[in-house]
């Protein structure tokens, strides 16, 4: 093969190769179109029903069910305003307090009493150890529905009906057997040595849960509190269940009484007090974001 040949082979070799490197770099840049577009088409659909709710809550109150339109065309802040003053005399701040009391508690008993229930899994050595937690996990595939006649039997003869004890006695005595179990698939992770050393310092099963364990689990612990807040915030059936009287209500059954205060229902005002119910759960996600993320990717954790 003469020189002139093989340098017109290589030249059209490369000329090819040069040809497949911009088919390919095209079709990788018509797929990442196509994927942002569906992304966004998805993202519009999961968000339509939050931007519809926070733009109704600027309608008047006759536009909300008639009109079609996603946004005001002239907004009003009479829904607002009525929300405020809230229901039946009961101003909705005190609904808004009775929920970040109810929600505030049981964040705290929830961590405290399954942090409790998860070390003694994770880290303890006891008779019964295995069938305790295989039976804790059972409580998983129970349905709610199924506890709630011989529960509310019992609060009943205790008495305990229409206080807040039904709605948080449980949990601080770690029957969230979900967060107990994610506790102790993480403190199963951290290495024994750290426990050993304590021991070697002085520390007995007390000082190792609270120096050892617990700084090292607080990713765990702030993605608990964050669900036990959402959950607990958004809760309607078991305050529906136990409470009557309208002073002790939380948000949710406030908005309910929007509905049935007269044969008008005031659709605005309860559309207005859902969009102010959503703040505190908004806020504190956004607080707790990064721990959140922090204690997904780290449940993973290696000692």
């Amino acid at each position: 093969m003469s020189d002139e040949t093989a340098t017109a082979t290589t030249t059209g070799g490369a000329a090819a190769d040069g040809g497949r490197t911009a088919e390919r770099r095209s079709r990788g840049r018509l797929a990442s179109v196509a994927w942002h577009l569906a992304a966004l088409a998805l993202l519009a659909v999961i968000l339509y029903p939050l931007v519809w709710v926070v733009g109704a809550a600027f309608k008047p109150s006759g536009d909300i069910v008639g009109s079609t339109q996603l946004l005001p065309t002239r907004p009003v802040l009479d829904n607002l305003q009525r929300a405020m003053e809230g229901i039946a005399g009961i101003s909705a701040l005190v609904f808004l307090r009775n929920s970040l009391v109810l929600a505030g508690a049981s964040v705290v008993g929830t961590v405290v009493s399954s942090a409790l229930a998860a070390y003694a899994f994770a880290r303890l050595r006891f008779r019964g150890r295995g069938l305790m937690f295989v039976l804790m996990i059972t409580t998983l595939l129970l349905p709610f529905h199924v506890l709630i006649i011989p529960q509310y039997i019992i609060f009943q003869q205790a008495g305990l009906v229409d206080t807040y004890a039904p709605l948080l006695l449980g949990k601080f005595l770690a029957t969230e057997a979900f967060f107990v179990f994610l506790m102790v698939q993480f403190m199963r992770q951290l290495p024994r040595e750290l426990d050993q050393a304590a021991r070697i310092d002085g520390c007995g099963y007390w000082g190792i849960f609270w120096h050892v364990v617990v700084p090292l689990s607080r990713p765990a612990f702030t993605t608990a509190a964050i669900f036990t807040f959402i959950w607990t915030w958004n809760d309607l059936l078991a305050p529906l269940i136990y409470l009557n009287t309208p002073e002790k209500y939380p948000v949710t059954l406030a908005l309910r009484l929007f509905i049935d205060q007269t044969a008008t229902s005031d659709y605005g005002a309860m559309i207005a007090m859902s969009v102010i119910a959503l703040l505190p759960v908004v806020l504190f996600f956004l607080a707790f974001q990064r721990l959140l993320v922090q204690g997904m990717a780290t449940s993973g954790l290696k000692g």
